[in-house]
């Protein structure tokens, strides 16, 4: 078990329900909109929100941002992102370093020779003075690339060396563990210590966490960096995580989507509950069972009510929450025809077989695993939506 870090209220390892966390793609010197943008990503479910803190500008807004985000009741711990001048930011905005609930550290990008170490303690000087935890974030597309040329003169002397894709894996890893040796030679305690490896590549990932899970008892943050757009970011992410998480490492995860250009940045989220939710790690909403279609069902009637009460269910959740605990883990079936349709909806907490292609018109509900109705007309889809309604009012009173 990895050991514990708290980030504000929330609890990061230590056997605690893997957190998820996004972040903005916002000018963090736009205050308005990097809060309305932070807290949409709350209450789609993201339990940290890192910002960018990149220019004296954005570090002079983050007490602002923190502020509206407690006028609008969203207490979501906020996680600075650093890289090249966070040792700089940090000791002029002292105000900033209070406002953020945890602190992420690039160790390539930290500084080079000698300044490297001197600005690498410098924030953890600052992480130590304001009491945060840090994330040490290694990505190999910023690797060290003075620990990258050691590594590789050192294995070209081998007798038998190595890949060089084995040596900058090998590389990533040393970045983290020495990174997380020096901050706790400063200081810094290992519960306040939580460890990335980001790779865009899903065997790169699964091979450098695997290896790095074997080599430390720190909290670990997983994500597959520049994972893409779409459904090709979307299998990669799900492809790599769902791996070692069903391995037991991982104690934070991000799904890092490229969106569509105008697109909704909670995308992201959804997918990131979803891949726990799938694996039986976590419940953030009940889940909706729904047949793929096939000749039998040549009408679209199914699929338009599976549509609409997935729609209803995540609408509903925010006022579920917090009248109706355990909500989350309902299942409701909407199934298109009598194969699997029956036994299908009998699994569920709550489920509908509607009629296919060419068989009679009426659609049994079971609840409970019983049949308990059968909706015919025009108003199915309103009566099986006032069925769940019920059920949840009397099942999580």
């Amino acid at each position: 078990m990895t050991r514990a870090v708290r980030v504000g209220e929330v609890l990061i390892g230590g056997g605690a329900p893997i957190v998820v966390q996004s972040m903005t793609n916002t000018d963090t010197a736009d205050v308005h909109a990097t809060a309305r943008q932070a807290e949409a990503l709350a209450r789609a479910g993201s339990e940290l929100v890192r910002i960018t803190v990149d220019t004296p500008e954005a570090a002079a807004q983050v007490p602002r941002i923190r502020e509206r985000l407690d006028a609008l009741g969203c207490r979501v711990p906020l996680v600075g992102d650093f890289h090249y001048n966070g040792h700089k930011l940090l000791t002029q905005y002292p105000e900033c370093a209070a406002a953020l609930a945890k602190y992420r550290i690039n160790p390539g990008n930290v500084g080079k020779g000698a300044k490297r170490d001197e600005q690498f303690a410098t924030m953890i000087e600052c992480a130590l003075r304001h009491g945060k935890p840090v994330r040490i974030g290694v990505n190999w597309g910023s690797l060290d690339q003075a620990l990258l040329a050691r590594l590789m003169d050192e294995n070209g002397k081998q007798a038998s060396p190595l890949d060089s894709n084995d040596v900058m894996r090998e590389a990533v890893i040393r970045s983290a563990l020495e990174s997380a040796q020096q901050a706790r030679e400063c200081g810094l305690p290992a519960e306040r210590i939580v460890l990335s490896c980001k790779m865009s590549r899903v065997q790169d990932l699964i091979a450098v966490y695997r290896a790095l899970a074997g080599r430390c008892d720190y909290a670990l943050h997983l994500g597959l960096t520049e994972a893409g757009m779409g459904s090709k970011g979307i299998v990669a992410s799900a492809a790599a995580m769902a791996v070692l998480l069903q391995e037991g490492i991982g104690d934070t995860i991000r799904v890092s989507l490229t969106p569509e250009p105008g697109g909704d940045r909670t995308r992201e989220v959804q997918v990131a509950q979803e891949l726990l939710q799938s694996m039986g790690l976590r419940a953030f909403s009940p889940m909706v069972s729904a047949c793929p279609g096939c000749g039998r069902t040549t009408s679209t009637v199914f699929q338009e009510l599976a549509q609409r009460i997935e729609s209803y269910l995540k609408h509903q959740m925010p006022v579920w929450r917090a009248s109706h605990p355990g909500v989350e883990n309902m299942r409701v079936a909407v199934m298109g025809c009598v194969v699997n349709g029956p036994g299908e909806s009998k699994h569920a907490d709550v489920g509908i077989s509607l009629p296919g292609t060419g068989e009679v018109p009426v659609a049994p509900v079971y609840v409970d695993g019983k049949k308990t109705v059968t909706l015919k007309g025009e108003r199915i889809a309103e009566e099986f939506q006032s069925i769940v309604e019920r059920y949840v009012k009397q099942k999580y009173a």
